[in-house]
């Protein structure tokens, strides 16, 4: 089953609520960026989660996550776009961990538990929306949930997840993000709060073949539910030689003869999908005469 996201709104519309497969996705991520397990999962995470919040976007908007905690893995970032569009990297992918004293991928002690959340909206405007909370846990879904209660001002759950196999690769990724809007009662976010806590881990659901829509009837009850949109999901980075000439061509000339010169040619390479982009000393006489 491909990867995608499911829109939908509970209890008469007040409620929000988004879910997601993203294995295929993680998985792609993993073999571009050569991630271990504890580094997956925090990449993984971070990446879901941009997916969803991408998805509350229209048109050509993008959005931008950046997680910088003081733990081994260094910077997370993850951008998207309202078309399902994702990708993601981290500055240290070879980070492993034993197991925590839950069992689980330690992914607080790979990011940090002191640091920053920073969402970056592009909305099309003059000025781009930023919104920073400092890490709370640096398990990322808690962090994000910090981050909507105190920089959008919306009560939310969020969790996602990822389950790695012996060999790195990954075995199930997944999340929700649950938001309350105004005019929800009392006892709708009672049992909201009862379905989230007795919710197995979103990952372990995933790999057991609920898909989007079961992981919402059991946050939610499925008599509650109605589904608006369902969005493919998949890694795509717009990175391309061309990109790279414009990129080379905004040095200047006296840049482009250094190049030439103590290197005889360029090299580039997109931190998000590792696709690497060689520019012989011709080539780079050609963009400077340009």
């Amino acid at each position: 089953m491909s990867d995608y996201l499911i829109k939908a709104t509970a209890f008469n519309g007040t409620v929000r609520a988004y879910a997601v497969q993203t294995t295929d996705t993680i998985e792609e991520t993993r073999k571009r960026q050569d991630t271990w397990a504890t580094a997956s999962a925090a990449l993984g995470r971070t990446i879901t989660i941009t997916a969803m919040m991408s998805a509350m976007m229209k048109g050509k908007d993008k959005l931008t996550v950046k997680i910088e905690g003081d733990g081994p893995v260094g910077p997370i970032v993850a951008d998207g776009n309202a078309k399902g569009e994702v990708r993601g990297y981290i500055s240290n992918p070879h980070v492993d961990f034993e197991l925590n004293d839950q069992g689980k991928l330690d992914v607080a002690r790979a990011v940090g538990t002191e640091g920053t959340v920073s969402v970056v909206k592009d909305l099309g405007l003059k000025e781009n929306f930023t919104g920073q909370v400092p890490i709370v846990s640096g398990e990322v879904s808690e962090d994000f949930t910090y981050y909507f209660a105190n920089s959008e001002q919306v009560p939310s759950a969020v969790g996602a997840g990822v389950l790695v196999n012996p060999d790195h690769s990954i075995l199930a990724a997944g999340g929700f993000i649950i938001q309350v809007m105004p005019g929800a009662d009392d006892d709708t976010i009672g049992e909201i709060e009862k379905r989230i806590s007795e919710i197995p881990a979103i990952s372990s659901l995933i790999q057991s073949g609920n898909t989007p829509e079961d992981i919402l009837n059991q946050l939610l009850g499925a008599d509650n539910i109605k589904i608006h949109e369902k969005l493919p999901i998949q890694f795509s980075c717009p990175c391309s030689r061309e990109r790279i000439e414009q990129a080379i061509k905004s040095l200047g000339n006296d840049e482009i003869n250094s190049m030439i010169t103590e290197d005889n040619g360029a090299e580039a390479t997109c931190h998000f999908c590792n696709e690497q982009y060689r520019f012989n000393a011709d080539e780079l006489d050609a963009l400077k005469s340009e």
